[in-house]
């Protein structure tokens, strides 16, 4: 039954939605956490979820609410930053079914699309007719249509192509009587009484708005009922956020795309220089105007000098045309420097940076939090110089601090602001600032929401900006609409106050206690409550690519698409789980294991992510409380305790493989293992790898003596099963003139223990390690790990779970990739072997969040390697693709980037794999051997040949 767990009235509302709708109804507790917030400050708690098929769903929803007086709220990607996209009552999720593009037209320059259709799919699917969908919020990869008509979204090309509103042609809405509407220019499609309403109110319509304001988005668009601009009622109904009605399908106006584009990039002294520079570049004819300052970028290092910036973008039939044009703006600005980028990958660099600022900003240069809830007030773009002046006097005036930057183009400023949202006198000081700045921005001429809307954080102040009278219209339009006040209640007319449901007043104030110590959370760290407070709701995680590069994050949700499996869904459940009122019972909650069972712990999003949530991280803390004190799932103990297994088999490695070979046998395994039967079962090395350096090894002190060493971290999978790639590395290395040396003792980064939430186990593992690791941490020795997994771990998990220990963090610091080994231990005057082939395959995820590849991309093209390696996840991630229930999902994140550019690899090409699971997921899903970077450079060694590799498959990936 789709309405799980409903209680009380809302079970026979459940009930009733379930036999009127086709689409699915959701009232369980995970449905209603998941969509509690959105990207605001804000928090409120729907009855349930309906995710409708088609608009006679959506109308079949609007009745049975309507008949039981329950609220309806309207949502898209979830990424609002003012509230409303949050509501009690039930949310239609537009997401799941009405998510598609019915035509486009290109003659015409329209396409018909569904409310729920993500904007770079639309993008996409126009750019062979050589159009595109104008507005471009930096969330384009995961909001969708319906929001961006909702909020009147309008992104960095605005200068060029306007707002939402100034590219929507038509569009079809029900309301929450039920009453169909067909509105585009003119009266006829609207409810009656509009006409009426503008008629009868013509001189505050045209005295009430602001002048020369090119971003308006705050409140009704009433103007556009004015004679004078045709009266264009689909206009006036954008920007109305769920409050007038509900959008099932839209006509849109394209654009024709620029086949060329480049960026001139100019630097001035501060934010306020840059800000009034801005105005003076629109007649030139650029793309957009952007600005952002120092503090917001501070690791680029290719931004001409200066400590703010102006991203000018320009469009051409040619890239000579484009560049030329980024020359003349270059030439013709007051710049202190200036530089013109032209090829694509630079661009988009620059344009990512600019496109996370939504998250990044989100932690200020102390660590401290910074939160939305003044973040795109807009005035006109002469003003801007002076208005910046302002607003930092009275950001100072407040003790408050914020870093501005965005759309100075059209005069549109976003920030995020350190308020302090937890205590009483915060909150008290956010509201008086609000206030405060509000009567600045209209001081200054300017619009309380540039873009994002009202929502609940600025309604309350509309009348600051158009009085009482237009406001008191605002509730008449409302009305005609909505005369029962059932569509997303609280926001614009008659709405709730910006101090009220705030997302934080719901979160315990004491400290959580836990395992990992989260140094960059709460003042000192170890706050796992500020910990999920770094999900900020912009929902990256939720693209089906990262920009354009080679992401990682989330490969679960790519390969389900459900929230839940999402990055912010699974904070979104641990903020709910903290909060205990919808999610309930705590570390034990079911809701927050089930989404967390198909997460990776890939750690993507560690990088991916703006503000670096961890959910690896969150998830191994999880199991460790969910299952303290309680049994485990079969897969814990056979895969989470697998060095030790490991170690007990392999001198028994020929009966062990033997027996593995039996089918009926190695099934048994499989089903006490809690591992997925399509799984083969891993083979062990008939010699491990420590026994293979041991007879072939000079004495350990005159290696030491002689200089160039390195510590080679003999990890569980290396040592037990390939341990060709270790005796790669070692032979690659010592024709490197490096000297190389094992631990004494044994050793293991404990990561099948973190993964699996062992955590005590993996304190303990991880401190033998650092006994046995001592004496070379005092001789600084780098530490080179094959294993990109083991490497993070090391890097990462352990001085996270040992913070008390001073070793950890030397340790830590000691940890060097395979190519960052050679590359600080290699005789000068080393070379690696030319191989001169493509290479195909993927970064590592853990490479990729943690550790970084540019040393590995120098040995490849020291190396004659070309060619870029995918992004995703292979979708093994350790214990993960084995595990029983898991196989599916495994294999789709595999399907997703990894495989396909495999297939697609010209003949000649060496599959390169660095990680055990992406070799051996390789072999299994694709019937390809991959190679370590290792195997394929003592392949090419002139003096020993290639190393012998034994046919056999691979395993999981490398804890040791």
């Amino acid at each position: 039954m789709t309405q799980q767990q409903a209680r009380g009235p809302a079970r026979g509302l459940a009930e009733e939605l379930t036999r009127a709708v086709r689409g699915e109804v959701d009232f369980s507790a995970a449905a209603r956490a998941l969509t509690t917030m959105d990207a605001s400050n804000y928090r409120r708690v729907p009855v349930g979820v309906v995710a409708p098929r088609d608009a006679a769903d959506v109308a079949a929803a609007l009745e049975v609410c309507r008949a039981h007086a329950t609220p309806v709220v309207p949502r898209g990607g979830g990424t609002s930053i003012a509230g409303q996209a949050t509501g009690v009552g039930v949310v239609l999720d537009f997401t799941r079914h009405m998510d598609s593009i019915v035509g486009i037209d290109p003659d015409s320059h329209t396409a018909v699309v569904q409310p729920g259709l993500v904007l770079d799919e639309l993008r996409d699917a126009a750019r062979p007719y050589g159009l595109t969908f104008g507005p471009d919020p930096s969330t384009h990869s995961r909001c969708t249509l319906g929001g961006m008509i909702g909020n009147n979204s309008c992104g960095a090309h605005s200068v060029a192509w306007g707002t939402t509103a100034d590219n929507v042609a038509e569009l079809d809405v029900l309301t929450y009587r039920g009453a169909a509407h067909r509105l585009a220019r003119g009266f006829g499609g609207g409810p009656d009484g509009v006409r009426e309403l503008a008629w009868g109110n013509l001189a505050l319509l045209r005295t009430g708005y602001p002048e020369n304001l090119p971003r308006c988005i705050s409140g009704y668009a009433l103007d556009a009922l004015l004679p004078e601009k045709d009266v264009d009622l689909a206009r006036a109904f954008c920007g109305s956020e769920g409050t007038l009605g509900v959008v099932t399908e839209a006509v849109v106006r394209l654009v024709d795309a620029p086949r060329a584009r480049a960026l001139a990039v100019l630097g001035y002294p501060d934010e306020s220089a840059a800000a009034e520079a801005a105005a003076g570049l629109l007649p030139l004819g650029p793309l957009t105007v952007e600005g952002m300052a120092e503090d917001l970028v501070p690791g680029v290092r290719s931004l001409p000098r200066g400590g703010a910036w102006l991203f000018v973008e320009t469009g051409g039939d040619t890239a000579a045309g484009a560049r030329a044009r980024a020359e003349a703006v270059a030439k013709a600005s007051d710049a202190l420097d200036t530089a013109v980028v032209d090829d694509p990958a630079g661009m988009r660099a620059l344009w990512r940076v600019r496109e996370d600022a939504s998250g990044t900003a989100t932690r200020t240069p102390d660590g401290g939090e910074a939160w939305p809830g003044w973040e795109d007030c807009a005035v006109p773009p002469a003003r801007l110089g002076a208005y910046l002046r302002d607003f930092r006097a009275l950001l100072a005036a407040h003790g408050l601090r914020g870093t501005p930057y965005g759309h100075f183009g059209d005069g549109c400023i976003h920030v995020r602001i350190d308020f302090d949202l937890l205590s009483a006198g915060g909150v008290a000081r956010f509201r008086a600032f609000s206030e405060e700045i509000a009567e600045l921005v209209v001081a200054h001429g300017g619009s309380l929401s540039g873009e994002h809307g009202d929502g609940q954080a600025r309604a309350e102040l509309l009348p600051k900006m158009y009085g009482d009278e237009l406001v008191g219209l605002f509730g008449r339009f409302k009305d005609l609409w909505d005369p029962d006040g059932g569509l997303n209640p609280g926001m614009l007319a008659r709405p709730d106050r910006l101090d009220e449901h705030l997302r934080f007043e719901v979160l315990p104030r004491e400290r959580v206690a836990v395992e990992f110590g989260y140094p960059e959370d709460g003042r000192g760290g170890g706050d796992f409550s500020a910990a999920v407070r770094r999900c900020v709701g912009v929902a990256k995680c939720r693209a089906a690519a990262t920009g354009g590069g080679p992401g990682v994050m989330c490969p679960s949700f790519r390969a389900t698409g459900e929230e839940m499996h999402s990055t912010r869904g699974r904070a979104r459940l641990l903020h709910e789980m903290l909060a205990g009122e919808v999610v309930t019972d705590g570390w034990r909650s079911q809701e927050v294991r089930e989404a967390l069972d198909l997460c990776l712990s890939c750690k993507g999003c560690r990088s991916d992510c703006p503000v670096g949530v961890d959910m690896a991280t969150y998830k191994a803390e999880f199991l460790h409380h969910h299952y303290a004190g309680r049994l485990r799932p079969a897969a814990h103990y056979a895969m989470g305790r697998l060095p030790q297994w490991l170690r007990a088999a392999a001198p028994l490695a020929d009966a062990v493989n033997a027996a593995a070979g039996v089918r009926p046998l190695a099934a048994v395994a499989k089903r006490l293992g809690g591992i997925a039967p399509e799984r083969q079962l891993p083979r062990l090395a008939g010699e491990t790898f420590r026994r293979w350096l041991r007879r072939r090894q000079r004495d350990r002190e005159t290696v030491l003596a002689e200089g160039r060493t390195a510590v080679l971290w003999p990890d569980t999978f290396t040592e037990h099963l390939s341990p060709e790639v270790g005796r790669a590395a070692v032979r690659v290395m010592e024709a490197a003139g490096v000297g190389v040396v094992l631990p004494q003792g044994r050793v293991c980064c404990g990561l099948t223990y973190v993964s699996t939430g062992q955590l005590r186990r993996a304190r303990t593992v991880m401190r033998r390690t650092l006994d046995a690791v001592e004496p070379l941490l005092d001789l600084g020795v780098p530490v080179v790990v094959l294993e990109p997994s083991c490497a993070a771990a090391l890097t990462t998990d352990l001085p996270e779970l040992l913070t008390g220990d001073p070793r950890a963090r030397r340790l830590a610091a000691l940890v060097r990739t395979f190519a960052q080994g050679l590359e600080e231990c290699a005789q000068p005057d080393w070379s690696p072997p030319r191989l001169d082939r493509p290479v195909v395959g993927q970064t590592h995820c853990h490479q990729h969040a943690v550790l970084g590849d540019a040393a590995e991309r120098r040995l490849r093209e020291r190396a004659g390697l070309t060619g870029e390696l995918s992004g995703g996840c292979c979708g093994l991630a350790g214990n993960f693709g084995f595990e029983k229930g898991h196989f599916e999902v495994s294999a789709a994140c595999a399907e997703e980037q990894l495989l396909p550019s495999v297939r697609a690899a010209a003949p000649s090409a060496a599959v390169l794999a660095d990680g055990f699971s992406c070799r051996t997921q390789l072999d299994q899903l694709g019937g390809v051997r991959g190679r370590h970077l290792a195997e394929l450079l003592a392949d090419a060694l002139p003096e020993e040949g290639a190393v012998e590799v034994p046919d056999r498959p691979g395993g999981l990936d490398g804890p040791g």
